[in-house]
């Protein structure tokens, strides 16, 4: 049986835990407090993050790294992004040499600009193909409730990417494989700040045309924005991008789109962080990506207007008529 290691107790590590547990792996997962480590274990629930979902006895916990590592043949990081380059020094020296390290998570670090894997690959000092990332339409109380889905798992190496879709894949998820790292990731960490925008638009109160129109235009500065970094523009339009916009913009289960609804209903920023049990991605994420795309000359008006509300320089009701506009007279041509 395989042995698998994930990083991270949250709804998305333990979510990808049963994932993985249901795909036939004994999977051993971290949680930094002892307490949720025994419930896990003992209770087979996580009632802070996944209420009322059986966990698999495949499953189990401990708040010791060593126990959690030891022997582990993959190893899965579901931590803040934020967090991630800590928690490498952490645990670098107790990852088994060789094994795949994988990526559930969808940020960009502040200060460096890197994305996950990029963290990964400098902290651990491994060659990329060991490196894969997932990402896709995976809202984990959906997952968690076995309701069927899809991913992508992304690596230089093939034979990771399918390592990892293997042991990933069971009967309600579904994995695909791409090389395409940038794209996977990127789609991931973009379409959070267009959720965003979503959410404080139906924070405000504006309809289903305005939400329409920012996910349409939304995806086009996804697009630009992967393609000025080395991404195929095919990857956006799949489940990595296309994909996790539409599951991420439309339900009230995504935590981004939940802080942009608090911001659309009036509460400044710290308040929302505040909040938020969890963390929400999209939030972190915007002063990172807007630094990028200037850096390599890529437009983002929607993600410039959240920047905006995030520091409260613009009042969430005047982002709407904004974002599929510009100032020059002629009208702009969809591209």
């Amino acid at each position: 049986m395989r042995r698998v290691a994930v990083l991270g107790a949250g709804s998305w590590g333990t979510t990808f835990a049963k994932v993985l547990a249901d795909g036939g792996s004994e999977v051993t997962l971290w949680a930094r407090r002892p307490e949720l480590a025994r419930e896990i274990s003992q209770s087979r629930r996580n009632s802070d993050y996944l209420r009322g979902i059986n966990l698999p006895r495949r499953l189990w916990a401990s708040s010791n790294l060593h126990d959690v590592l030891d022997d582990a043949e993959q190893v899965y990081l579901s931590v803040p992004s934020q967090s991630l380059r800590e928690n490498l020094r952490i645990v670098r020296d107790l990852i088994p040499e060789g094994v795949p390290v994988v990526s559930l998570m969808k940020g960009v670090e502040k200060g460096t600009r890197y994305r996950m894997s990029e963290v990964i690959q400098q902290e651990l000092g491994c060659d990329p193909g060991r490196i894969a990332v997932v990402s896709g339409p995976n809202l984990a109380l959906e997952i968690a409730k076995e309701q069927p889905t899809a991913s992508v798992v992304a690596s230089e190496d093939p034979d990771t990417a399918a390592a990892v879709a293997t042991a990933a894949t069971n009967a309600y998820f579904r994995c695909f494989i791409n090389n395409d790292v940038i794209g996977t990731e990127f789609g991931g960490v973009l379409k959070n700040l267009i959720a965003v925008a979503i959410g404080i638009v139906d924070g405000v109160g504006y309809g289903e045309n305005t939400k329409a129109s920012i996910i349409t235009r939304g995806l086009v500065e996804m697009t630009d924005f992967a393609v000025a970094h080395g991404a195929r523009p095919e990857t956006l339009s799949g489940l990595a991008g296309l994909g996790d916009l539409i599951a991420t913009c439309e339900s009230p289960l995504s935590r981004n789109n939940t802080a942009g609804r608090l911001l659309g209903q009036g509460y400044a920023f710290a308040d929302v962080v505040k909040q938020m049990n969890q963390t929400a991605e999209g939030l972190s994420s915007v002063g990172p990506v807007l630094e990028l795309a200037a850096a390599h000359g890529v437009e983002m008006p929607i993600v410039a207007q959240v920047a905006e509300v995030l520091a409260g320089t613009l009042d969430p009701r005047d982002i709407a008529p904004h974002l599929t506009t510009d100032d020059s007279p002629a009208p702009p041509t969809e591209e």
